[in-house]
């Protein structure tokens, strides 16, 4: 009897063409996804998203938003104008003004996910800069409703003006002008604002902690705007005194001497062309 050569073993088809065969069936299934998820249904959104709710519950713990403690700085018990985030009513039957509430909040989403990228761009200005390193841990970013604070904050032992004295360390200056040029290329205007802590002995006649803080923020406005951020971007300079420490549960602790440079959160601009 003749042997078959080993080759007609597989004369019935080619294994790789079904493999072949599945993946491009599979291909098509995800492009058909694409397009269907391409355009949205509001209402029904919301009736899928009412349906998960029913089946999965919702999380009904109290959310707050972020804060970037760095290394060297105390972690304080509480979070300063933190916002309660509730979990969305989800209905078929959406309200009146649900496209208004919808702008509204991917606007926010929006301007939320750009003060992020800015925080990253900070602090990595910040790390290529390796003779400001140390001092870098002077530096607290934080979210609010006003914006993104960027505190520049004393610590035991490296504080960032000298004692009473309005004029910075030459150290300061630099991690000033180093922030000073990722401001430049960002469409925020600044607030700066000057904190003091708050002292066991009486202010020198004069010149109290009002002066000293105001003093304080005005000398990294001129810093700031030495080192090429416009004018136009200076929204507020103001002394905040012992008014707003950082840590209230111990208001003469070193961090709560400060200066706090807020991106300010604001409404986009109205068009041009806008007719009421």
């Amino acid at each position: 009897m003749a042997k078959k050569k080993r080759g007609d073993a597989h004369g019935g088809g080619h294994g790789w063409f079904v493999t072949f065969a599945d993946l491009m069936g599979l291909l098509v299934a995800f492009f058909v996804m694409l397009v269907a998820f391409s355009t949205q249904d509001s209402a029904k959104l919301q009736i899928v998203a009412g349906s998960m709710r029913d089946a999965f519950g919702v999380q009904q713990n109290v959310r707050y938003s972020g804060i970037i403690e760095v290394d060297g700085l105390p972690t304080r018990p509480k979070i300063k104008n933190v916002a309660k985030i509730n979990p969305s009513e989800s209905s078929a039957t959406p309200s009146p003004d649900e496209k208004d509430h919808s702008k509204s909040f991917g606007a926010r989403l929006k301007q939320d996910s750009a003060f992020a990228l800015a925080s990253a761009s900070l602090r990595q200005a910040l790390q290529e800069m390796p003779e400001i390193t140390e001092i870098s841990k002077n530096i607290m970013m934080e979210e609010t409703e006003e914006g993104l604070n960027i505190e520049i904050v004393d610590q035991d032992g490296r504080s960032m003006f000298p004692e009473g004295s309005k004029n910075p360390y030459e150290r300061t200056r630099r991690l000033v002008q180093t922030l000073a040029r990722q401001f430049k290329a960002m469409p925020y205007r600044l607030s700066i604002s000057g904190h003091s802590a708050a002292v066991r002995t009486p202010p020198r006649p004069g010149y109290g902690p009002w002066d000293l803080s105001a003093d304080r923020a005005n000398a990294i406005r001129q810093i700031l705007e030495e080192s090429g951020v416009p004018s136009s971007h200076l929204y507020m300079v103001a002394g905040r005194a012992d008014t707003q420490p950082l840590f209230p549960d111990d208001p003469y602790m070193a961090a709560n001497r400060r200066v706090t440079i807020t991106l300010m959160r604001e409404a986009p601009p109205l068009p041009a062309n806008l007719k009421p």
